[in-house]
């Protein structure tokens, strides 16, 4: 794991995700970034050694964001697993440079922060209740978030039914389960 970020690299970091987020990935250049920083891009490895860590970095602050609202949407929520899969869409809409960027490539699971992706992946741990479905929900939103990022449904095509079909596909499994844990 990393060792924690200085301010100044916390600032460079938080500048490199507006980048990424208002102009995509190919903007995100150590040079595009020194520019949007005033400074040269040469100055940026004092405080991150790559890119490999700036974007480590931004991944984290991902997850952060995204732990958050996944725990604000499964805490206390009458259906935890709708509501995970609610606030994991509109996570993924409303971020799309940074989820392809978390989600597009292996994971650098050794550049980033101790528990981070845990704390990500507990509310749907939480509302799932079991980890093959925990998978199987993922898999799910995933794959739905991919096809709406890419444009990739059919021309028509209705993605809210989808979602609605697929998480009515896990609330049986969830009742089911329920249903024989009573016996």
């Amino acid at each position: 794991m990393t060792e924690p970020l200085t301010p100044r690299a916390r600032q460079i970091v938080a500048v490199a995700r507006e980048l990424l987020e208002q102009e995509g990935p190919a903007a995100l250049t150590m040079r595009r970034l020194g520019e949007r920083l005033g400074i040269r891009a040469p100055s940026l490895y004092k405080h991150l050694p790559d890119k490999a860590a700036l974007e480590a970095a931004i991944i984290a602050t991902g997850f952060e964001d995204a732990a958050a609202a996944f725990e604000d949407a499964v805490d206390g929520a009458a259906d935890p697993l709708a509501a995970f899969t609610v606030a994991y869409r509109a996570f993924a809409l409303a971020h799309p440079h940074l989820y392809r960027l978390m989600t597009d490539q292996p994971l650098p699971r050794e550049h980033l922060p101790a528990g981070v992706e845990d704390r990500a992946a507990a509310p749907l741990q939480r509302a799932a209740g079991d980890p093959a479905l925990a998978r199987a929900v993922f898999a799910f939103a995933h794959g739905m978030v991919l096809l709406e990022l890419t444009r990739r449904l059919p021309p028509g095509g209705d993605p809210e039914a989808a979602w609605q079909e697929g998480i009515a596909a896990f609330q049986a499994r969830t009742r089911t389960a329920e249903r024989s844990d009573l016996r």
